[in-house]
């Protein structure tokens, strides 16, 4: 029998959404530094898009603590309020514009209050939002956080304060993210910034700029106080984790990677990944996200290898034909895609697999849909982000091709991937039933304080009975039942 509690297909879109959506204006500090002295004012954040942009997020609080800024939940008595955005498509930047519309209506009964957006928007519509628009008073690069507290200033004092430059050093290495909205279990850990990749429909190298990857010791080290202060898993994120590089010595890195871990050698993903799992055997490791050009056999040994990294990769296709993959500029074809989903499913069989794809791109036939959705039946992705494409200006897309697929194409394209995902979802989630599983409990359902959700190592939500168990607890389940999108236990009694 279902478990009523998810009894429709809604619990497949919000699990599938939990890591962004549902911290998503949520402000809750746990770990204010312990050298924290309050000059006397504070500030409001919101997050929205990627993973990226809330650990930037945890960033900017690290930044403005250091100078005595106080962390608040509620924006309607802060003296600052940001937003940290996303410029990934239309809907996503309309969604800022509305907010910012909301949030000025504050400063009309305080107008000392300063409005300030961060991130990708941030850099993209830095004249419009600031001058033409007057909806802004501080506009803040992803490169820029550093600079804020002096950016507040100058804004309290009746300036426009601008910094969008972007860096090609800048990692915030040497700061302690402040966490943010966390459950106290799982964490990010950015390994890199920025972008080298050229993708035709995306906006991300022209708002975070070149790709530059972060001390490994750096990370080691964050991962590891982590650790000591209670978390259980962490997630390695970066645009694109398998070209992660890094060595003191700069000439060094077009050569031949090595096993040795000295500060002179050069140290690539699958080092740093099993760096990272032999920080603590029941620290679990997760990473996002993998560009399919560089995701090689050495980061999926890795994985293998070491219990604590999850089985689980992100890998996102956008197009299953090799005609559209050129037009959108992803640098490898259906066939090497193919070949890479062969490697995960030989060398770790029992791997979660998920992606993104985009319907509509730019001169996309019904032949070239055809063959996405042939890639679909063949990957059986256990989890899918699938939007239809929305033009960015500035891209190479933009410059490039005329977006002259029909909305109503578009729509009915994305519909068909909708569904034909939901029946993988659901089939894989079929599969589960009657396995065991080691889950690693997240917090209580929102549906029933009596229940308690966790994800397996194939990052599946697991919904069971509460208990006696609490955040942080690792438990041993027995799949009984599931949707498209949850798979729903019971705890196995030793």
């Amino acid at each position: 029998m279902k478990n009523p509690l998810y009894s429709n297909d809604i619990a497949f879109e919000l699990d599938q959404k939990r890591q962004d959506e549902s911290r998503q204006g949520e402000v809750l500090v746990i770990d204010a530094p312990e050298d924290f002295i309050s000059n006397g004012k504070s500030y409001y954040i919101e997050s929205y898009g990627c993973q990226m942009n809330f650990n930037d997020s945890e960033i900017v609080a690290s930044v403005l603590a250091s100078k005595g800024y106080k962390n608040i939940q509620t924006h309607e008595s802060a003296d600052v309020i940001l937003l940290n955005t996303c410029s990934i498509r239309d809907k996503a930047e309309q969604t800022i514009r509305a907010r910012l519309a909301q949030l000025n209506k504050i400063k009309k009964t305080n107008p000392g209050t300063v409005v300030g957006i961060l991130g990708c928007m941030a850099e993209r519509l830095k004249e419009q939002l600031l001058v033409q628009e007057h909806l802004v008073d501080i506009v803040a690069g992803p490169d820029a956080y550093r600079s804020l507290p002096d950016l507040i200033e100058e804004a309290t004092g009746g300036q426009k304060a601008v910094n969008v430059l972007l860096s090609r050093e800048e990692t915030y290495g040497d700061i302690n993210p402040v966490r943010l909205a966390s459950n106290g279990v799982s964490a990010f850990i950015s390994i890199m910034r920025g972008c080298d990749n050229m993708c035709a429909f995306c906006v991300v190298p022209f708002t975070r700029g070149r790709e530059r990857s972060r001390d490994y010791r750096s990370i080691l080290q964050e991962a590891q106080d982590l650790y000591n202060r209670g978390f259980k898993e962490v997630t390695l994120l970066g645009q694109n984790v398998d070209s992660y590089r890094f060595s003191y010595d700069p000439t060094l890195l077009g050569k031949k990677l090595i096993e040795k871990k000295d500060t002179d050698e050069v140290v690539n993903f699958a080092n740093l990944l099993e760096l990272v799992a032999q920080v603590a055997p029941d620290l679990r490791v997760r990473f996002s996200t993998s560009h399919p050009k560089d995701m090689l056999d050495d980061v999926l040994h890795v994985i293998a290898k070491y219990d604590n990294v999850c089985n689980y990769i992100h890998l996102p296709v956008q197009s299953g034909s090799s005609s559209c993959l050129e037009r959108m500029n992803r640098t490898y074809n259906r066939e090497w895609y193919i070949d890479r989903i062969d490697a995960i499913k030989r060398i770790i069989p029992d791997c979660g697999l998920s992606t993104d794809i985009i319907t509509g791109f730019c001169g996309e036939t019904e032949e070239e849909h055809r063959e996405t959705i042939s890639l679909m039946e063949y990957a059986q992705y256990d989890m899918c982000y699938m939007f239809a494409y929305s033009e960015r200006p500035g891209t190479l897309a933009a410059k490039r091709f005329k977006d002259d697929v029909p909305e109503e194409v578009k729509k009915r394209r994305l519909q068909e991937v909708v569904d034909l995902h939901r029946k993988h979802s659901l089939e894989s989630n079929l599969r589960d039933i009657g396995k065991r599983q080691t889950i690693l409990i997240e917090g209580v359902s929102k549906k029933s304080s009596e229940q308690v959700y966790g994800r397996n190592d194939a990052n599946k939500v697991v919904i069971i009975d509460k208990g006696n168990h609490k955040k942080g607890d690792y438990v041993k389940v027995i799949v009984t039942d599931c949707t498209s999108g949850t798979l729903i236990g019971e705890m196995i009694k030793d």
